[in-house]
């Protein structure tokens, strides 16, 4: 079946429907919690009309497109945009043809805030214009089991911060002196390192468990084989639109109009590869055999009524590194460990507003000697951890270096991640009766490939 409607010739204006809006009209409807969609919205789903998520989705072996979820249906953006529903936000069709979110986002965030409001309107119950149109309908709505996800954005440029106190201390403490288990530059600047984006997947894609060489006897050569101390890391990530030329830098109050959104995110890593390999230069091949992030990428615009503060910084930043209002956001975070046989089991709760760099002050970091940022770069905001045990977000941390085994709920224990664990990431806010979500994160390991 052709699902593009080609032969639709609508004015969106003719049908009530508003050119771009501006930011307090965009507060004061979009987020409004009293909106409902004439979608179906299941109870304490993650995709309200209040999120208008973006992501990239294929359905019966078409092309993937741009797409938005409202509770379990996929709205594909392509066929609206075919329509010139989209039309008057100054986004181009092509842009809605293309598959990852990058084209839409070389627009803006003006653009995309724009597109957030439409898609809302052409939602809401009460408006005729999608809801009423059954042709319309067949063709873009699709239930969420029946679609494919892809990487949402073509991810040119990754960097992986260690902006959790609890979780830098934590490993300090381990591996190092307690009383000194923060590095002198830790309180100073958010530290971080640039990583691999070509093995950063989507939910959902299985890997297969890393080899490499580890040192299990110091006082032993190292030795090769598949690593033995599969960890996960639970961290979120945000998205950048275009940033400033080479040489130019981004300061904390502009760091947001360069944000489109978040996904959450697990950073695998091979603690036994890492140990053995990290000094001097950090992370190799302990962290480059696969990330995994959320299909749908939930907009900063979305996430405004969860701000929060976030903890306070002693000593104070420097002037480039300080910021105004509450910039940390109010994210509930949590980790589930599913075996080859037998139900998930929840190891870890967290939240994003633990982390002690924002993301405002990661970007102005990362930018501050003049590095450029581009449409599509991804930043992770490292393992987040909270005051707690049971908010640990590594298994390093919740098995205190697999001195601490869990218990899974078939009765099976866990130092590290076994072949066929499936680790499911789930994250959402949650407010005055409003809750956003991101779906989940997931993950399977696959026995090693055997070397040859």
């Amino acid at each position: 079946m052709d699902r593009r409607p080609w032969n639709y010739d609508l004015s969106p204006l003719s049908h009530g429907l508003s050119s771009r809006p501006t930011l307090n009209d965009m507060s004061t409807s979009v987020n409004d919690p009293a909106l409902r969609s004439w979608i179906p919205v299941p109870k304490n789903s993650d995709f309200p009309i209040q999120n208008i998520p973006f992501g990239i989705a294929a359905w019966n072996g078409e092309p993937p497109v741009p797409a938005t979820r409202i509770g379990d249906t996929v709205v594909d953006l392509s066929i609206l945009a075919d329509m010139g529903l989209l039309d008057g936000l100054g986004i181009d069709r092509e842009a809605f043809q293309a598959p990852q979110l990058n084209d839409l986002m070389a627009f803006g965030k003006p653009a995309m805030r724009a597109l957030r409001q439409r898609l809302s309107e052409l939602l809401r119950e009460g408006n005729t214009t999608f809801r009423d149109d059954n042709v319309l309908r067949e063709d873009a709505l699709l239930p969420m089991d029946q679609v494919t996800m892809h990487l949402p954005v073509r991810i040119g440029d990754y960097t992986d911060f260690y902006s959790s106190r609890e979780h830098a201390t934590n490993v300090g403490t381990m591996f190092r002196d307690p009383a000194n288990a923060l590095l002198p530059n830790w309180l100073h600047l958010p530290v971080g390192y640039h990583g691999r984006a070509s093995s950063i997947v989507v939910s959902g894609t299985p890997f297969h468990r890393p080899m490499g060489q580890t040192r299990p006897d110091p006082n032993a050569p190292p030795v090769f084989g598949p690593s033995k101390l599969l960890d996960i890391e639970l961290e979120m990530g945000f998205i950048t639109f275009d940033g400033k030329p080479l040489g130019q830098r981004i300061s904390t109050a502009e760091a947001e109009d360069h944000i489109f959104g978040l996904v959450l995110f697990n950073d695998w890593s091979a603690r036994d590869i890492q140990t053995w390999e990290y000094v001097p230069l950090g992370p190799f091949l302990a962290k480059n055999f696969a990330s995994h992030a959320s299909a749908w990428v939930v907009t900063l615009d979305a996430l405004e009524p969860f701000r929060t503060s976030g903890p306070p910084q002693d000593p104070e930043p420097l002037p480039y590194l300080r910021t105004n209002g509450d910039r940390a956001f109010d994210i509930a975070l949590d980790v589930a460990i599913k075996p080859a046989k037998g139900e998930a089991t929840t190891v870890a709760r967290s939240n994003f507003k633990h982390l002690y760099w924002s993301m405002a002050q990661q970007l102005a970091h990362h930018t501050v000697n003049g590095c450029n940022v581009r449409n599509g770069d991804l930043m992770a905001s490292g393992t987040i951890s909270g005051p707690a045990p049971d908010s640990y977000g590594s298994m390093l941390e919740i098995t205190w270096r697999g001195t601490k085994p869990v218990t899974l709920a078939n009765g099976e224990e866990r130092k590290f991640i076994a072949d066929g664990d499936t680790v499911i990431i789930g994250g959402h806010c949650e407010k005055n009766g409003l809750r956003i979500g991101f779906g989940t994160v997931e993950g399977t390991v696959l026995p090693v490939v055997p070397y040859e």
